[in-house]
């Protein structure tokens, strides 16, 4: 959300019963994903504006937060983190939405023959099948990027040594005097890389290209139809991949963050290394030595992965049967979904970075999650035109 796009990982399912739904999720919590990165991170806010949020009444945040004005950061009212989760979480209430989450993973989802259209079944990690006409996949299904040279690593070495920024949790660590490495020039990183810092480590951070500065990860034209409306009309699905590429054009710090990261550089207490990558990593047994590619070695304690994550539909493994049963055209590891966000020929549908195809670059974040909930909500609510017809033709024969 507002830059930090793993959001809880949940699947909404529409199930037989009319108008019922069921939300899985093995924490038995909204946003349980969402809260742990944030607190683990330690962001203060969002990057999003205070319109951005799950509520449908677009100002419900900006009232909400009347009296705690100064959780809203400027420039454009971003909410504080714990000023967002309140909200939520009064969201939540009004709307009644806890009892409808069951503390269950779904481990597959099976399609059952049907005549009309095929329905689900969703076996879950304690046994059960449930039987459902619709399906939302909402799980965020990104796959964490790992740079090639870190598996060519041929020591062993402890594996709190090396991790992923999504594994990083700054609160269970003890940093005071050691050396950390973290790769990576997205917004994550600069968070890390202050919450290094700020427990007495001396921090290297090493960005592949210069560090860039943007306030959101694309441009606010992206929310409407200034920029969307040409990316609608663009029939080249690998030409909509290029353009959802050059809107987010990889990570970025906003101006906040980079100007906290100047003045530590100013203190001695970070390096910043542009236009540089590691290419070599060997444990020694008690630290790490790299090489990298100006030339340059460099010893440290930890080093962090803030390199993203990236879509690959073919990868999300409770779409295995949907994808051998219903193959459509895949782009980049996109797939081309409908406008309703489902996918073609049965009643599945997906939100989030994997919809990218049908709702541009913002698809992974708050504002995106609404735009995909706009397209989504018709088709669930009442039949589809699809449906509709294939209904219409048999009660006519």
């Amino acid at each position: 959300m507002g830059g930090h796009t793993q959001t809880t990982r949940i699947l909404i399912v529409y199930v037989l019963i009319r108008l019922a739904i069921a939300i899985f999720d093995p924490s038995g919590r909204w946003m349980s994903q969402w809260e742990h990165q944030f607190k683990a991170l330690e962001i203060p806010h969002l990057r999003s504006p205070a319109v951005h949020h799950p509520d449908p009444n677009p100002f419900a945040l900006r009232k909400f937060a009347q009296s705690r004005p100064d959780e809203l950061f400027p420039p454009y009212d971003l909410p504080g983190t714990q000023l967002f989760e309140d909200f939520c979480q009064d969201v939540i209430r009004v709307w009644q939405l806890q009892e409808q989450v069951i503390p269950l993973a779904v481990k597959s989802i099976e399609l059952l023959p049907h005549h009309l259209l095929p329905r689900f079944r969703l076996c879950l990690q304690d046994g059960q099948g449930i039987i459902a006409r619709r399906v939302v996949l909402a799980t965020g299904s990104a796959q964490i990027q790992i740079p090639d040279w870190v598996n060519q690593i041929q020591t062993a070495y402890p594996q709190d040594r090396l991790c992923h920024s999504q594994t990083t949790d700054l609160r269970k660590l003890q940093l005071m005097g050691k050396r950390v490495l973290i790769v990576g020039g997205g917004l994550t990183s600069g968070h890390l890389a202050l919450g290094a810092i700020s427990r007495g480590a001396k921090v290297h951070l090493m960005i592949r290209r210069q560090l860039i500065e943007k306030l959101f990860d694309a441009e606010p034209g992206w929310l409407g139809p200034k920029y969307l409306k040409d990316f609608f009309a663009q029939s080249d699905w690998e030409q909509r991949v290029m353009m959802i590429q050059q809107a987010r054009n990889g990570g970025s710090m906003t101006r906040a963050i980079a100007t906290q990261l100047r003045q530590q550089l100013r203190r001695g207490r970070i390096r910043i290394d542009e236009n540089c990558q590691v290419v070599k990593a060997e444990w020694l047994g008690e630290n790490w030595r790299v090489e990298c590619s100006d030339g340059s070695q460099h010893e440290c304690d930890y080093i962090w992965l803030s390199t993203g994550t990236k879509f690959d539909v073919t990868t999300e493994p409770l779409l295995k049967d949907i994808l051998a049963a219903y193959p459509i055209p895949i782009v980049k590891g996109l797939p081309v979904l409908d406008t309703c966000l489902r996918w073609p020929g049965c009643e599945l549908f997906i939100m989030g970075g994997l919809a990218a195809l049908q709702v541009g670059p913002t698809a992974r974040n708050l504002s995106g999650a609404r735009m995909a909930c706009e397209k989504i909500v018709p088709a669930i609510v009442k039949p589809s035109v699809a449906f509709a017809h294939t209904l219409s033709r048999v009660q006519a024969g």
